[in-house]
């Protein structure tokens, strides 16, 4: 389970007082925010038609591009102000616990689920591997979120998916759904009290079937 966010600080790293002060600024619930990552790299093409996706659905955004390539030529300066591109290290667990995080973009791994999940944040899931792949089918099936639409034949995504996607999540009625199953499972996961239950009640269990499955 992730630390509880109160036992966090990082009021002395100049990179999140400034994402920081940019999240104060904006609504409550109206930022999306989205990390794929660290690992994962994006093509050219992968990479454009989700920066242009952000930039159809008119709504504020922050994105974790820890492993950049060559973004669409104009993004930054069309979206600035509404949407930024931070490319260091982000927080992620301080983000996602802001109140102006509205939904979350995500690749589906399943620590970032997690730590959404405990937060109550609706997904819009774009996994990229297999696991990310089941993972999202999984909460799809869960309402927690929506899976961006790809192209059956190739695997591709297209920026007006993107944006359907994330509008879907974030302000649409049918969305709702997402939202407030976020919110009921939240209730589930960010119990620290109840978690511990489950972790005791697991070690009690495998200490009394020791050796039963070797």
């Amino acid at each position: 389970m992730p630390p509880n966010i109160q036992e966090i600080n990082n009021d002395k790293n100049e990179g999140w007082v400034f994402v920081k002060d940019w999240l104060c600024s904006q609504k409550k619930v109206s930022v999306v925010y989205g990390a794929l990552g660290s690992e994962l790299v994006l093509s050219r093409d992968q990479l454009g038609e989700l920066a242009h996706g952000l930039e159809l659905s008119g709504l504020p955004f922050l994105w974790a591009l820890r492993n950049p390539t060559q973004l669409p030529d104009g993004f930054e300066e069309r979206v600035k102000g509404r949407g930024v591109v931070w490319k260091n290290w982000a927080p992620q667990l301080e983000i996602l616990g802001h109140g102006s995080i509205g939904a979350f973009l995500t690749h589906c791994g399943w620590s970032s689920i997690i730590e959404a999940l405990v937060l109550g944040k609706p997904l819009v899931m774009l996994p990229f591997f297999v696991e990310q792949g089941l993972n999202a089918r999984l909460l799809a099936d869960k309402q927690v979120g929506v899976e961006v639409a790809r192209n059956d034949e190739d695997g591709s995504y297209t920026r007006n998916a993107v944006a359907e996607s994330v509008r879907m999540v974030m302000v649409k009625d049918e969305g709702q759904k997402f939202r407030g199953k976020a919110k009921e499972l939240s209730e589930v996961f960010g119990d620290r009290e109840l978690h511990d239950q489950y972790v005791e009640s697991f070690i009690i269990w495998k200490l009394n079937h020791e050796g039963e499955f070797v």
